[in-house]
């Protein structure tokens, strides 16, 4: 059980870590902290390139996997004894 637990909590930084990048990747979309740093100079909000949704797919994908990993890891410390 502690492989597990540790295995859980390598995934758990390593997805923690890449999620937090691939937020930071998104374009934004305009009323926030990204028009304060230049990033006000948006198109039209309903188009979106290819590499935009496959982004938006990963990172979806990525915030799954990491739910999951926090739920397993809050179960097996919760069973442990």
């Amino acid at each position: 059980m502690d492989a597990l637990r540790i295995a859980l909590q390598i995934l758990l930084g390593v997805t923690s870590l890449l999620l937090t990048l691939l937020i930071l990747l998104h374009k934004g979309r305009g009323g926030g902290l990204s028009d304060m740093f230049g990033g006000g100079m948006s198109s039209s909000l309903g188009s979106s390139g290819v590499a935009e949704r496959n982004l938006n797919r990963f990172t979806v994908v990525l915030g799954i996997t990491w739910g999951v990993v926090i739920i397993g890891l809050g179960l097996i410390m919760s069973y442990a004894t």
